[in-house]
């Protein structure tokens, strides 16, 4: 009987094996989906920032070729990852005077909600690779 089941502990391990492999597969697509920012979130930015901040997050769009103040580099991660996320927060809903920045960011209270600019938020931390703060 022991020699039996000395003969099937190999089947039982290439098994175990073949089920951690999976388990790790599935952790590691979950994990980069979570690191996917939300799509609406992508929308918002597209329609709502791009403008000024640019295509590439970077703070070059259409718009700041004729601006006094250059909007915010979203890829600087040293000046993002200074910035806490409320700060963010405030800079998008009330706009650059509520965070005593540039009057030519525009507030987005009334056109985006609270779970969008949350989201805005989140997505300028995956843009810059930073940390919330």
């Amino acid at each position: 009987m022991m020699a039996t089941a000395l003969k099937l502990l190999p089947n039982f391990l290439r098994g175990a094996t073949a089920a951690v492999g999976l388990l790790s597969l599935l952790l590691a697509a979950d994990a980069a989906r979570a690191a996917e920012p939300p799509a609406r979130a992508v929308k918002n930015y597209n329609v709502y920032c791009v403008q000024c901040h640019g295509a590439n997050r970077d703070g070059n769009g259409i718009n700041s070729a004729a601006m006094a103040v250059k909007p915010r580099d979203h890829t600087d991660t040293k000046a993002m990852g200074d910035t806490p996320d409320d700060t963010l927060f405030k800079a998008i809903k009330g706009g650059g005077l509520a965070v005593s920045k540039s009057v030519l960011m525009p507030k987005w209270e009334g056109v985006l909600n609270d779970e969008e600019i949350t989201e805005l938020v989140s997505y300028l931390r995956f843009v810059s690779k930073t940390a919330s703060k």
